[in-house]
Order: C-alpha cells, then structure tokens, then sequence
C-alpha cells in the first residue's frame, strides 16, 4: 500500500525517489500537488484495487452531496447506478491487466437519491516495482448536458407521437373517434394508469365520455363528475391552463375532494382544458393510480399541445357535423315543405267540402251534425262532438255527435265551474289539446283537441268574442294532433259559427215577422175592441138620451138618467186607463205616499165586491193578520191594483167558484228593507201555460177565457203591472191544477237615504 502522499505523487505521474523524500523542496511541491488536487475543477478519486476511496478532492464529494472526508473508506461501486454497474465493473476489471486510460458514460446515485450523470475515466497507479499501486479516477459531471440532451430525445419524441395523433385524429370527422383514438394513445405515451376525457352536460354537470385504462384499476367510463369538483379547480386551468397533483396524499385537498380521489383510486393527476374559442369544450386527465408521480414540464407542454390539436380536431369534427346536420335539415325541410303543399291541397279541399256542406243549411242542428260527422269521417277520429254554451247558467251541453269507436256522450250536461283550467280557456277563444292523466271511467284515457265556436259581437266596450259553444275531436291515448289538423278544425270552427249566426239570424228574422204578424192581430183586435168598447158606451148614452126625450113618467127618466151616468162612467175610465198606461210608460205617473192601516183600509176595497160575488153565487174570502204592520203607499194606486185584481177574479171565476184574497208580511233583508207585504189573489180560473208568458201585456185577452162575454179592453192587468212596478213591487202569475194565482209584492216601508 502507498503511503497518502507519494500515492498523491504518483496520481499526479510524478517519478518519485523515496530518499529524497525528506528534502524540502520535494516536500514543497507535494503540497502543492495536494493543493492542486483539492481544487482541481474535476472530481477526482484515488482508490485501491477493490475500489475503496482513499482520497477525494473537495469537487468529487460536492458531486456526490456528501462532506468532504465522508467518501474516504466507500466503495465507489456502491454508488453506481443499475444501470451502470456491469459497465463500471468491467472498467474496474480492465484497469488491473492494462495501464491505458479508460473512459464511459458512467451513472451515479447521490446518497439523495439523485441521478449524477458522469464521464468516468479511470488509469492504473503502478508502484516502483511494477504493481498496481491503486487506481485513480477522474469525474466529469455532465448531468446537465445529458438533462438536455434526454429533453431533446423527449422533444424529438413528443414530437414524433404528436405529428402521429395528430394525423390520426384528424383522418376522422366522428367526434367519439377522435376522443376515443386521443385517450389511447395518451395512455400509451405517458404510461399511465387511466386516462379520461370529460364534457359537459347541459346541466352543468360532467360526464366522463371516453376512457383509455390500464387492467386491473376500476372502470369510471360514464360517470358523472361533480360540478363542484369542476368549479373549485377553474381558476386553477385560467392562470396555469394544466391542474397537477403529484401526490394526492401531500396536496392541501378538501375532504370531499381526497374521497373523490379515492374513490377514482388516484395517486396522481394531470389534467388539461380543451379550450375552442375561450369556451371550455373538455377536459383530458391522466391518472397515475399505482403510485404517486412527479409530472414533468415536458410531460405538461406535451399534454398541453396534444388539447390543442384536440380542440382543432373537435371543432372541425362539430362544423362537418353542422354541415351534416344542415344538409340533413335541408333535406327534411325540402321534404317537409312537399308534405305541406300536398297537405295545403288536401285541407283546402276538406275544408272546401265541410265548408259547403255546413253552409247548405239554415238549420243549427244540422250544421252542427254535418261538421262532427266530416271531421270524425275525414281525420279519423275515434269521435266528435258539439256542444252549446248557456252562459248565463254556466253548463255546456253535449247536443250533437258523431263516434266510431268510443261510447256516447250526447246530451251529457257539464257544469263550467267544475272544470275551470278548460272552460276558462274555451270562453276566452283558445284551443287545445290534451291527454287526461287519470282515465275516464267510460271512455278510458284518451288524446282530445278542444276548439272553441265564438263570432265576433259589437259593444258598447268595442268588439268582443262571444263563444257559443265548442267541438271536441277524441283519439287514442298516443295520438297527437298535428298542426295541419289544428287548423283544419280551427277553420271548421270559425265557419261552423258563421252558419250558426247566419242560422240564428234567421230564425230571429222568422221570429220577428211571426211576431210582427203577432202585434199586427193583436192591433186589428185590439182596434176592434177597443172601437167596440168605447161605441158601446156611446150607443148606450145615445139610447139612453133619446129615450129620456121621450119618456112619459119620472120613473123611466130616472132609469134612463142612470144608465146615462153609467155608461159615461165606463167610456171616462176606458179612456182614463188608457192614459194611464201611456203616463206609467212614460214614468210621468204621479204617486203620493201615504201611511195606511191595512186592517182598516182594506174592507172598504173588498166590500163592493162582497156583494158582487154574492150575487153572482161566487165565495169571496179576504184573511189577514191583525197585526199587520203600517204601509207607506199610495192609496189610489194601491185601490187600483187590488180592485182590478178582484174585478179580473170575479169576472172569469166560474159560478160558485172560489175567490181568495190574503195578506201577509215577511221580513226581507237581503232587499235592506223591513219588510214586505205580500197580496195574495187565488181564484178557480185556469190560464194555459202557453198563454201566461203574455198576459201581462196589452190589449192582450186569453183566447176562450171569457165564455160569459163580459169584455175587457186587455190593458187592466198591463196597468196592474206598471203601478206595480212604479210603487218598486213585483207581480208574478200562476196557473196549475185549476187555480190561477196572482202575487204582489210591495215594500212596507219605502227606504230612504241617511
């Protein structure tokens, strides 16, 4: 073994003479061969043949991270990388037989783990007598160079596996190609576990489309990611473009996040954006599941470029597909507009024939059974249906029909109320269709179209729609009628109204010119009469004058004078009632109020006419409470109504019928006033049913009424009603089982204003 210095000596090839060791200028130039070495720019090593250091200068322990000393008694061999130990092992063997120099790419691990690329030469030391004396070993770091030149492999590489997706993602135009071809060769370039491609639902949320993995790691191909996850992490991908965990278990992650992790069996994570036009389109992740991992800038620009050519492929796959989608829109649009025209020609020609069919008639019923039969026949329908609307008794009746494979529900009778979310709609002139959510117990579940029958009508608030009723279209449950049929019915229903107007219009015409010939008869009759009535008196004073000339005794002036006043009493009243009637019209009668006391009031209005049904072997029976209130009323108006009641019962009573006449009084606050007094007049007479409805009108007498040929001008119950009316009463007539009645109701007292 040489001793440190002359081993230092000999490393430096100097040829050294033991004896003159200890001469000083010797002694002098080996510590300036020490100096040289510590300094040396280069690691240098002196070992023994096993490779254990002896000496290393300062440069060779700062390469291998450790103080200076603590490599002396290592075996350098114990640093040497895997890789690189067969080849360090044969330099270590070959120095021991040759004296040239030897040099290799050499690798070494720091005591930090840390790769320390090297160029490691190595010569034998040889002593005085020819024997290896030790080996020395020379360092040169090139960790950089070969940092830059493993970059440039990785660039040329990355380079390669781009240009290669690149074409291969671009040769396909159908986007889950293009995802699908991108994940597997990611996973294939990085290595990696699992690599995922996500986009976003209309939601919000995410969804993992396209999945590239590695046997053995679970399956998350179609689920859904959080969009919590997505949003946490946005401002992440705005300011670095790229998200990286390297180890999930260091990185500063929420709960909820380190369990998402978890549960995707993820060590380590990068992921990037696919960006077109500032809009997030997808997200591609690659997920190291075996192992935490350091991810690369290269590995991130690499990843980065990859999104890049995705987002282009992407946005050229979405423009073929729009032109695609375009194309194929034209194509349904040429053929929709095909449909259309011939659908166009056919519902003009349906419509043209309904049309036709519904206006023949100037009968309702007909127009109506025509419309459902043509459009049940022509659409196929399971039904139709019409019905009318009585707005003022809120119900909608089913009156006309037409079904094939349905039951019937003609004359079914709907209360509007109970159905308000339809018949709302239908009174306001919308249609619509609908499928009953629950199944009707006769006609099960089943598709309906309601559509509305309304003409316009002028006000005095302008023009308003005015609904007369509806048709219903009934189909199978799946069916949905279309926007061609909508219409059809729609224009059907418009039609359908204006034959039913035009219908209506013309009954009321007839009704009107029936009713004109009506008032024209009743004018003859009345003329008639009424030229009969006022002759008669006038026959009867001039008869009564003519024979009071020639009359011979007092007795016989007495009588003729009497007749005289009569008859002139009955022309005067005639023709006072007449006047009457036109002054009530006119609401120009004069009424005065007054305060009666009808327990002592009424005997002297029912006592002549005691004696009157007496001697016509009638029954006159007048009932009242004694404690009937005080009335305010007009007396002679009051006189009027009850006598002409009584005169009208006493002249058209049979002989020995009955005639009653009762007064009461009830309380009536929903009218805010005290009370009512009510007359009630019953007599044995009998009005048809057909007749009542006029009897109240004037110089209107009931045909074969009168078989004992009083007279009557037909204007006493018309006055009757308007003095009524004039006093804020109401009369209302009855006729059933033989008994006619007649009911006056009055106020008690006349309210007044505080």
């Amino acid at each position: 073994m040489l001793a440190p210095t002359t081993a230092i000596a000999t490393a430096r090839g100097e040829n050294v003479n033991i004896e003159n060791l200890n001469q000083q200028p010797k002694i002098a130039q080996i510590h300036s061969c020490q100096e040289l070495f510590d300094q040396a720019p280069a690691g240098y090593l002196i070992t023994d043949q096993a490779g254990l250091v002896q000496e290393a200068n300062q440069v060779a322990a700062h390469l291998f991270g450790v103080a200076n000393g603590q490599l002396l008694g290592k075996s350098l061999a114990a640093f040497v990388a895997a890789e690189s130990l067969d080849q360090f092992l044969l330099m270590l063997a070959q120095s021991q037989q040759d004296s040239a120099e030897q040099s290799a790419e050499i690798c070494f691990v720091t005591p930090q783990g840390d790769l320390l690329h090297t160029i490691l030469s190595i010569n034998a030391v040889f002593d005085l007598t020819g024997q290896v004396a030790g080996l020395r070993w020379l360092i040169q770091d090139i960790s950089d160079r070969k940092q830059t030149e493993t970059q440039l492999q990785q660039q040329v590489e990355q380079g390669k596996w781009l240009g290669a997706i690149a074409r291969r993602i671009r040769q396909s135009l159908n986007p889950q190609e293009i995802l699908d071809a991108t994940a597997t060769a990611t996973k294939s370039f990085f290595q990696a576990d699992r690599v995922l491609i996500s986009r976003a639902r209309p939601n919000g949320d995410w969804v993992n489309v396209t999945e590239a993995l590695e046997s053995g790691w679970t399956s998350v191909l179609g689920f859904a990611v959080e969009k919590e996850w997505v949003t946490e992490r946005l401002d992440v991908y705005q300011q670095k473009g790229a998200y990286t965990i390297h180890n999930i278990e260091q990185a500063s992650l929420s709960p909820r996040s380190l369990e998402l992790l978890h549960h995707y069996q993820i060590q380590a994570l990068l992921s990037i954006p696919i960006i077109q036009d500032e809009q997030v389109l997808a997200f591609l992740s690659v997920h190291q599941c075996r192992s935490p991992r350091n991810w690369q800038m290269s590995e991130i620009d690499a990843l980065q470029q990859l999104a890049d050519h995705l987002a282009t492929a992407l946005h050229q796959s979405e423009l073929y597909q729009q032109i695609q989608r375009l194309n194929a829109d034209l194509e349904k649009e040429v053929q929709r507009r095909t449909i259309e025209v011939q659908r166009a020609v056919a519902f003009e020609s349906m419509l043209k024939r309904i049309t036709d069919k519904v206006r023949d008639s100037l009968d309702e019923s007909q127009i109506l059974e025509t419309a459902v039969r043509e459009l049940t026949l022509v659409l196929g329908l399971s039904g139709c249906n019409a019905a009318l609307y009585d707005l003022d008794q809120g119900t909608s009746t089913i009156h006309y029909e037409y079904i094939d494979s349905i039951p019937a529900y003609q004359g079914r009778v709907a209360q509007m109320n109970h159905f308000p979310e339809i018949y709302s709609q239908l009174r306001q002139g919308y249609y619509f269709q609908f499928c009953s959510l629950s199944p009707n117990p006769v006609r099960g579940q089943v598709a309906m179209l309601a559509c509305p029958i309304f003409v316009d009508s002028e006000s005095s608030q302008g023009v308003e729609q005015v609904v007369l009723g509806d048709l219903w279209l009934i189909n199978h449950k799946d069916y949905v009628f279309s926007e061609f049929e909508i219409r059809l019915v729609r224009q059907v229903a418009n039609q359908c109204a204006i034959a039913i107007r035009q219908a209506r219009l013309y009954q009321a015409a007839q009704v009107q010119v029936r009713e004109l010939e009506r008032l024209n008869r009743l004018k003859d009759e009345f003329l008639s009469t009424v030229s009969h009535e006022l002759r008669t008196p006038i026959s009867n004073v001039k008869m009564a004058i003519h024979m009071l000339r020639t009359a011979t005794t007092e007795e016989k002036r007495q009588r003729y004078l009497e007749i005289l006043d009569a008859e002139s009493t009955r022309e005067a009243e005639l023709i006072n009632d007449l006047l009457d009637l036109q002054r009530l019209e006119d609401a120009c009668y004069p009424i005065t109020f007054e305060v009666i006391r009808l327990q002592d009031w009424l005997p002297g209005i029912t006592e002549p006419f005691h004696a009157r049904t007496t001697v016509h072997d009638q029954i006159l029976d007048v009932s009242y409470p004694s404690n009937l209130l005080p009335m305010v009323a007009d007396p002679v108006v009051l006189r009027r109504i009850l006598a002409e009641l009584l005169n009208n019962a006493c002249k058209y009573t049979v002989p020995a019928g009955e005639i009653y006449l009762k007064v009461s009084q009830e309380s009536n606050l929903g009218l805010n006033l005290n009370s009512i007094t009510v007359f009630t007049l019953r007599n044995r007479a009998n009005i048809p049913h057909s007749e009542l409805p006029h009897i109240f009108e004037k110089f209107y007498r009931v045909p074969n009424a009168d078989p004992w040929k009083r007279g009557g001008t037909g204007l006493g119950l018309a006055l009757v009603q308007k003095l009524v009316e004039q006093s804020g009463g109401t009369i209302k007539a009855e006729s059933t089982d033989g008994w006619t009645s007649f009911t006056v109701r009055l106020p008690t007292q006349i309210q007044t204003e505080i």
